[in-house]
């Protein structure tokens, strides 16, 4: 079975969110209109059960790969995921174990199911990449190595932050992108699709496929969803938004994201046509964003309800249906011993930080003393922020 060449369907693909195409867009397209399935995979390393919007973006651009009948691997590392990619960090990742990294991506095939086709005539694949650099000898990692310099591999931004810092580098950090690499190798990749900070990693993949097999490999990177900093939504920046959560607190997130984050995750994550998503009002288009969203990953019924709930908390002002519950046994806490009692926050600094914001609320009162002492008392509600509740029992 050929890959469909219709030159405006490939255009489309190959244009729509794509920040960056190696060796270019032109030759890409012209590999496309031979007809010749394209091998193409993205990896995705679990250092946590957690998958976000950006994340979504990319089973997005594979699926649109998967339609034009090309095929499609979704890569799981979990011998990479327990190196940790050092890209774009300031300090090294702590390392975790095989069992950790197989716990944490559990759910994504069924995650990534909702968008990419596991079955039928041309179903995406998922593999893991311990199954070859579990292999790799330390004869065949410096054979490896050899293909790259230092200098190739430091000069990237954040090692330079941290030579100026004096923060260590360690050794295992400047292998993660020969790993990364040779993943391309090992399954004979085409086209490599990741996020637009990943182009280093993926380049060095086209490098190393080339010296080794003389072969050419394509890299399309995506542009990275930001918030209106202009930093990336990801999980190390903390303002990620899962599409693991569940879907009352997906839709509580998508309907907080700041006005100009709407379009660019419009087009990401969706197809829902631009002349659309400018005809509606930055709430109503958070809305759609939301329906759309969390009735893909759970339905639409479950969608409604959740639209109907927060229109109730939010728009109403009323308690949510539902809420969390915590048992506290003292009769009168300071507000920070309770609020770290009740898991709304991890520590007593991060609790007078949210009080002095006035972030937090207790019976509906906003509470700007972090010396005050509360009188525990069955039903007490405390809510952090725009959303998030606990009720003592």
């Amino acid at each position: 079975m050929e890959a469909i060449t219709d030159s405006k369907k490939i255009e489309q693909v190959l244009r729509k969110n794509v920040e960056a195409i190696y060796p270019d867009f032109d030759s890409l397209k012209k590999r496309m209109m031979t007809g010749k399935k394209i091998r193409l995979y993205c990896g995705f390393d679990p250092s946590s059960p957690f998958l976000h919007l950006g994340n979504m973006a990319i089973f997005k651009k594979m699926a649109e790969f998967q339609s034009l009948g090309h095929e499609v691997i979704m890569l799981i590392g979990d011998f990479t995921g327990m190196i940790g990619d050092p890209t774009d960090k300031k300090a090294v990742r702590k390392k975790i174990t095989r069992e950790e990294v197989i716990k944490n991506s559990k759910n994504y095939k069924k995650i990534a199911g909702k968008i990419l086709n596991f079955k039928g005539k041309n179903p995406a694949r998922v593999l893991y990449n311990s199954k070859w650099l579990d292999k790799i000898s330390f004869k065949d990692l410096i054979d490896l190595a050899s293909n790259f310099t230092v200098q190739q591999v430091i000069a990237r931004d954040m090692f330079q932050e941290r030579m100026k810092e004096k923060k260590p580098i360690y050794l295992h950090e400047f292998l993660y992108p020969l790993a990364q690499a040779y993943d391309s190798v090992a399954m004979d990749i085409d086209l490599e699709i990741g996020g637009s900070d990943q182009i280093f990693n993926m380049l060095c993949g086209r490098d190393l496929i080339k010296a080794l097999k003389g072969k050419e490999k394509f890299v399309l990177s995506i542009k990275l969803l930001t918030d209106e900093a202009g930093k990336k939504m990801g999980k190390t920046e903390g303002n990620a938004i899962s599409i693991t959560d569940q879907p009352e607190e997906l839709r509580r997130k998508i309907m907080l994201m700041e006005d100009n984050s709407i379009v660019p995750v419009f087009s990401a994550c969706t197809d829902v046509s631009l002349e659309e998503i400018k005809s509606l009002n930055p709430i109503r288009a958070k809305e759609k964003l939301a329906d759309t969203i969390i009735s893909m990953f759970y339905g639409k019924e479950r969608a409604e309800k959740t639209k109907k709930e927060f229109n109730r908390v939010f728009i109403e002002k009323k308690l949510p249906s539902n809420i969390d519950t915590v048992k506290i046994e003292e009769e009168n806490l300071n507000i920070l011993d309770l609020l770290v009692k009740t898991k709304l926050v991890s520590n007593k600094s991060e609790a007078q930080r949210l009080v002095l914001q006035k972030g937090i609320k207790i019976e509906g009162e906003i509470q700007d003393d972090w010396k005050k002492n509360i009188e525990i008392k069955k039903g007490l509600v405390i809510q952090l922020g725009k959303g998030k509740f606990i009720k003592i029992i």
